[in-house]
């Protein structure tokens, strides 16, 4: 056998012993132009989020969690683009860029807690998994938060909690939380998520309404329990759905 058979024989091993590392391998190219285009948008948007690039951490998480999963499978080729995709239901898996944005802004760290109102497809909450010590996730659609938490449990992201509920209330038992991230436009901060984010704690979500201009909106509680709001840019969810 010739050196070079011998070596594609031991790529070939290399990929059938890694098992779920195969499937990545086939996307590793595109994941890479993903991170480019990421970078690319924060250069374009440097004077609204006050950053001119992403925290490490959080773009290796991006770099890392498998996007094609959280696709329908009609749609995996199409995983990569820098673009929001429809998920069913009327929602839509978030554009990549947006979801490193909104993860960046929290500023998570590792012993962290984290509440995500729209568990949506998973993905925000797969990317968030990487970097903190746990994520609550809530989702007022029954069929997407049961086939998402099944996805998130197949895959292996075991600190990852799931409820379905109406995310306005958030999830009082697990409260304090160091950070709150809201993944579906509303016209108002939700009080009770003020409520129930710790002091130093800070939350991102888009506010406004289908007909108004929506804005990412950071939120911040100092120490002594004083809230501040900052509108960074321009953008568009699918809306907050519930009682309120």
């Amino acid at each position: 056998m010739s050196p070079k058979h011998i070596i594609a024989g031991m790529v070939l091993q290399l990929v059938l012993i890694s098992g779920g590392h195969a499937v990545a391998d086939e996307y590793a190219h595109q994941r890479q132009q993903l991170m480019a285009e990421i970078e690319d948008d924060v250069k374009r948007t440097a004077r609204y989020i006050d950053r001119k690039s992403f925290d490490k951490r959080v773009m290796q998480a991006m770099d890392t969690v498998p996007r094609h999963k959280f696709v329908p499978s009609h749609l995996r080729s199409r995983a990569y683009e820098n673009r929001p995709l429809p998920i069913g239901y009327g929602q839509t898996i978030s554009q990549p860029y947006i979801v490193a944005l909104m993860t960046d802004l929290l500023q998570p760290q590792p012993d962290h807690s984290v509440l995500e109102i729209g568990t949506g497809s998973g993905y925000q909450a797969a990317v968030l998994s990487r970097l903190v010590e746990s994520v609550y996730s809530i989702e007022i659609i029954e069929e997407l938060g049961k086939s998402s938490t099944q996805l998130l449990k197949r895959i292996g992201y075991d600190n990852i909690k799931t409820r379905i509920a109406d995310g306005y209330d958030g999830w009082p038992q697990h409260a304090p939380f160091d950070s709150i991230i809201v993944t579906a436009a509303i016209s108002h901060i939700p009080p009770p998520l003020v409520q129930q984010l710790k002091k130093g704690g800070r939350m991102v979500i888009p506010v406004g309404t289908r007909f108004q201009t929506q804005y990412l909106t950071l939120v911040e509680k100092d120490m002594q329990g004083f809230i501040t709001t900052r509108q960074l840019l321009p953008v568009q969810f699918v809306p907050f759905t519930g009682g309120h």
